[in-house]
């Protein structure tokens, strides 16, 4: 059906105006993560646009987009980029800047590339961050770009990346940061006073729920800690790790990615790291934890309000989107370094009875996909320059 509004009902004439045409840009679809999730709340307000993807790997990312239609790149004939995009970085503005995208207004996700796609139409930016490892080098990579090779490819293209990234932000008809820190990165590296416009968490806790196999000894009743991470340098979450050597409590880190195999090694008895888990798998995990810890730098994480879906607080690190997703003291707490110290006090201090579970899950539904694909609709309908209900159904 149409979208609601407070608006005028269409006249005669705009109504006979052909719907434009409506296509979603994303920079690769080869992991599962926020940015990922985004594209699919995207996908369900606007389910007959087509996905164009510099890289798309079926089997790396969430199942639902095999039902899309999905346009990628000549990049994707090799499977070594997708199985490992960040070898496919020298390669990656001839892609973007050569992939088509004909269609009257694009909606575009980009924490780098997708912005720099060949459009012919209009186009609205929902930006996750300007590219992490162009002006956030030494964090993304975990270490200084002069210690590794990576970090020398990087600063050796940086200069024309740069250029590129800077030509593509300026050709969009409008620009939204996904939080308020990314929102003054926006401002820092392009001079563009990008709106905020918060994601949505897309937790059903009506569900199915399925045990994890091997896990049902370890997780018991519950009571667990939980990590749900991509596994990357700046994610931090080695220290949760080292901060649960010797206690008691138990830690389940749920992820995946390219230290994997390096974490994986260094579990003491007490952690355990899994991936490539069913959503069913996921509410199991979520629903029995006690709290979720978020030790890394986000620009958004979508982690807290899920976990807030299910009535569970957040120890978190005082920064990025968390400081817009968490209310101190109401539904989470607040570390202030990344520092097995400081994780491993927080969850000895932690009582799980102290927090109101109620309060917690009305604040996740402030970040609803209801209230996403509305706005949504009213800010394609404004780049489009027609009424909201006629670019999208709800």
């Amino acid at each position: 059906m149409n979208i609601e509004t407070d608006r005028a009902p269409l006249d005669k004439k705009q109504s006979a105006k052909p719907r434009p045409k409506i296509a979603i840009a994303h920079d690769y679809l080869t992991q599962r993560g926020g940015a990922e999730r985004v594209v699919l709340a995207i996908l369900r307000a606007f389910p007959e646009a087509t996905i164009y993807t510099t890289l798309y790997d079926p089997d790396g990312t969430y199942p639902e987009f095999r039902n899309a239609k999905i346009v990628v790149s000549p990049l994707n004939r090799f499977s070594i980029f997708r199985r490992h995009h960040r070898i496919a970085l020298p390669f990656l503005p001839i892609a973007a800047s050569t992939l088509k995208v004909p269609a009257d207004v694009v909606v575009v996700s980009s924490t780098g590339w997708a912005h720099g796609f060949n459009m012919s139409g209009r186009v609205f930016v929902y930006c996750h961050s300007p590219a992490r490892w162009l002006y956030l080098t030494e964090q993304y990579l975990g270490a200084p770009a002069w210690g590794s090779l990576a970090g020398w490819a990087i600063a050796l293209l940086k200069p024309l990346l740069r250029r590129w990234d800077q030509k593509a932000a300026h050709r969009a008809n409008k620009y939204v940061a996904n939080s308020s820190v990314v929102r003054q990165r926006i401002m820092d590296v392009y001079g563009i006073n990008a709106s905020v416009f918060h994601p949505p968490h897309s937790v059903d806790t009506s569900g199915e729920r399925e045990p994890i196999s091997g896990l049902e000894h370890f997780i018991l009743d519950g009571g667990h800690f939980l990590v749900v991470s991509r596994l990357l340098p700046y994610k931090n979450v080695d220290q949760a790790i080292e901060a649960f050597q010797g206690l008691d409590e138990r830690l389940l880190i749920i992820g995946e990615g390219p230290l994997s195999d390096r974490l994986q090694a260094s579990l003491p008895k007490n952690v355990r790291l899994v991936s490539g888990l069913t959503d069913a798998q996921m509410r199991w995990a979520y629903a029995t934890c006690a709290a979720v810890i978020a030790p890394s730098h986000e620009d958004f994480g979508l982690t807290p309000l899920e976990a807030a879906a299910w009535g569970k607080p957040t120890i978190a690190l005082r920064a990025g989107g968390y400081l817009d997703t968490i209310v101190e003291g109401a539904t989470g707490i607040f570390i202030e370094k990344p520092e097995a110290a400081q994780i491993r006090e927080s969850v000895l201090q932690f009582q799980a009875e102290e927090w109101d579970v109620d309060s917690i899950r009305s604040h996740a539904a402030k970040f609803s996909e209801e209230g996403f694909r509305a706005r949504l609709h009213r800010e394609i309908a404004a780049v489009a320059n027609r009424e909201p209900n006629s670019v999208g159904r709800s």
